[in-house]
């Protein structure tokens, strides 16, 4: 992790990025330092927006879960996108609503409350100490809140024939027509998995509603 600031960097590493891929210039470029300081984001902005114009990037996003950052790194011209935490689970009302008002695409990390959602795991469940799931945080954060409510939604999820993953993809895809899950996967059966979430499309508003009622929203 730097402790200097990231603009010094953020040139030279989307020239070694476009080098690396062999490409001219990049579609989205995104800024995954979830904590960057608002006061240093109009900066930021102003450095995407020179390689824009240099041509090297076409767009730029921010990963964060900062509603008042996002809105800040919005103002840029060229800001496409805002990706954030998002599962059924955690929901993020006031950044679906920034991405909504401001036509940025939200882009959804942990849609599967990192593999919470698949059904696979128990409250006993311990991973390898170098797994970023053995952490307190993604414990407190993921874990324990989708382990307690699963079972009250296991229903809806894997209604039509979904499993509860392809449920969880169908969840997002009902919750704004912004949202773009991006689900991890380590065989190919599970993009398998993923892929023919698209087969079933998203849950109904009904189904919706139902949810939010379970779980107490």
């Amino acid at each position: 992790m730097r402790k200097d600031d990231h603009l010094q960097y953020v040139r030279q590493e989307c020239e070694a990025s476009l080098k690396r891929l062999n490409i001219d210039a990049i579609d989205l470029y995104q800024l995954h330092v979830w904590d960057y300081p608002i006061e240093k984001v109009p900066a930021m902005v102003d450095l995407l927006e020179s390689l824009v114009k240099d041509g090297k990037i076409r767009h730029y996003g921010w990963s964060t879960d900062s509603v008042e950052g996002a809105r800040l790194f919005a103002q840029g011209k060229h800001c496409a996108s805002i990706q954030h935490d998002l599962n059924v689970v955690l929901d993020a009302p006031e950044m679906l609503k920034v991405c909504e008002e401001l036509n940025l695409a939200s882009v959804n990390r942990s849609p599967l409350a990192r593999g919470a959602l698949s059904g696979k795991y128990a409250k006993g469940t311990t991973f390898p100490q170098n797994d970023v799931r053995n952490d307190e945080w993604s414990k407190d954060h993921f874990f324990a809140p989708t382990l307690n409510q699963l079972d009250a939604i296991r229903e809806i999820l894997t209604s039509n024939g979904r499993t509860l993953v392809q449920g969880a993809l169908a969840w997002i895809w009902a919750r704004s027509e912004k949202t773009i899950p991006i689900p991890g996967f380590k065989t190919v059966a599970q993009v398998d998995e993923n892929a023919k979430a698209m087969q079933f499309g998203p849950l109904t508003a009904e189904q919706m509603k139902e949810i939010d009622s379970l779980l107490g929203r």
